[in-house]
């Protein structure tokens, strides 16, 4: 056997490979340990408020701490055909991600902490823009399209369609007013002088202008109250401010101003739950009710928790023959997200009950389920009338005039604290209802009776609704788009 000879020259060689060896690892190891080295990753996807996968949607993402001076400039990338984005090897940090995309609202989410190794999955919903409601600036102010140049007594309703599409115009009009989380409570009369004083030392404040225009529609002067809502608006741009004065047209039936209001609102403050609903109302007022469903839907999956935008869509529901299947989706979603709320059970019923023939479910599977839905709501909520007058109904198609009967009974006597026009109108339905269902029972005496009723709460719906009308002034609107509808 050879004797196994080491030379000097071998034994360099094999020095040299273990050291490398050694190196690389050491340089692993210190990477692995290294606290800011690129190992993150954030990925997710962009859809738009129907949940479809947007492509070549454009996503940046950037570090907090060098938003402000935009260097270095930050990383940008674009969704796949299944609207699916990622970046890789991020350093540790907290980062601002924006996703935008050509004719929808932008969307932003951050900061966002990422840790070595970390993986963060961050997905964007963009709602579209209709191209009524596109400029080509950023800015709103550029100039308004429309002026208020002054006011007028109601010569006509301003509504679209029969009286009952005008009362819920007008019910949801209400409803939007109300959701201003400014207080609307009047200032005590001594402190009036001393706003106005205030105002004028200080031209450019805006909060003061804003409490001002609360005071002016307060005193029943509209047309100062919305200039000086303007003037708030123009002066801090701020999402209340804007709301408020999109409010103020609209509660004087100013529909298009209104809207372009809540329009440049719902762009400058796309998280905004109550903007959009105010741009779905605005748009129902003016007819457009597929325009209006679009905001509410989107309004609903910006903010799925949240009731009010299901609420506004079921309120709608009485003007369709059949809810949009998008509809009827969110009212669902809002059954089976707060099974607790009586509203959201009932307008799942009610969605349920107006589908077209030839859904998924028998019609007798259709019918316990929507039986269901309004016997639950009316547990949750015992002074819920509009619930009884479903199962009313519903008794009342399937002939069961005993229950029926008793339904609209409890409808009547489910009487609010305060009654208001819808109260009266839903207690006229619940009469009329009634009195068929007693000639069907062959009681003609207290069908007699029913009708009567029926005829008083019609005249008082009527005479209410006539007075509110009459009480409030129309704004005079001169737009200056000359392609636009004159109000």
């Amino acid at each position: 056997m050879n004797p196994i000879r080491v030379t000097a020259s071998h034994f360099g060689e094999t020095c040299s490979a273990i050291c490398v060896l050694a190196l690389l690892a050491a340089v692993a190891s210190a990477r692995a340990q290294s606290p800011g080295m690129a190992s993150a990753v954030v990925h997710g996807h962009v859809r738009d408020s129907k949940g479809r996968a947007l492509a070549n949607a454009t996503v940046l993402l950037q570090l907090a701490a060098e938003a402000q001076t935009q260097t270095p400039p930050p990383q940008i990338t674009h969704t796949n055909s299944e609207g699916a984005y990622r970046f890789a090897a991020l350093r540790e940090g907290a980062y601002t991600l924006r996703a935008e995309m050509k004719g929808y609202a932008e969307a932003t989410s951050g900061p966002v902490n990422l840790e070595r190794d970390a993986t963060k999955e961050i997905d964007f919903t963009l709602v579209l823009i209709p191209i009524a409601a596109k400029t080509t600036a950023p800015e709103f102010f550029d100039e308004p399209q429309f002026t208020v140049a002054g006011v007028t007594q109601a010569t006509n309703s301003g509504g679209h369609g029969s009286d009952t599409v005008l009362r819920t115009t007008e019910a949801l009009a209400r409803a939007t007013v109300s959701l201003s989380k400014e207080s609307n409570a009047p200032a005590p009369a001594s402190s009036e002088s001393a706003l106005r004083d205030s105002v004028t030392r200080s031209p450019n404040d805006s909060a003061l202008h804003h409490q001002l225009g609360e005071l002016e529609e307060t005193l029943g002067n509209p047309l100062e109250a919305v200039r000086e809502y303007q003037r708030a608006a123009e002066l801090d741009p701020s999402e209340p401010n804007l709301f408020d004065w999109g409010a103020e047209l609209l509660t004087h039936r100013a529909l298009e101003p209104a809207t372009e209001v809540f329009a440049n609102g719902n762009r400058r403050f796309p998280k905004s739950v109550r903007m959009l609903v105010a741009l779905g109302v605005s748009w129902f007022a003016r007819g457009s009710y597929d325009r209006a469903e679009q905001y509410l839907v989107a309004a609903s999956d910006l903010a799925p928790d949240d009731p009010t935008p299901y609420v506004f869509l079921g309120r709608m529901l009485g003007m369709e023959t059949a809810p949009s299947e998008e509809s009827a989706k969110r009212l669902a979603r809002f059954a089976q997200l707060q099974p607790g709320n009586a509203l959201a059970n009932y307008y799942y019923a009610v969605s349920l009950s107006k589908r077209s023939p030839g859904a998924a479910d028998d019609d007798a599977e259709s019918s316990a389920r929507v039986e269901s839905l309004l016997l639950k709501a009316v547990h949750l909520d015992p002074k819920l009338g509009a619930a009884y007058l479903q199962l009313g109904t519903l008794y009342s198609r399937q002939a069961d005039f005993a229950r029926a009967i008793s339904a609209y009974e409890n409808a009547i006597a489910a009487s609010p604290a305060e009654v208001s026009v819808e109260f009266d109108e839903m207690l006229a339905e619940a009469h009329y209802r009634l009195a068929q269902a007693y000639l069907r029972t062959g009681d003609k005496a207290k069908a007699q009776a029913e009708l009567q009723l029926h005829d008083d709460f019609a005249k008082k719906t009527k005479d209410d609704t006539d007075r509110e009308r009459r009480a409030i002034q129309q704004f005079v609107i001169p737009l200056r788009n000359n392609s636009s509808a004159s109000q």
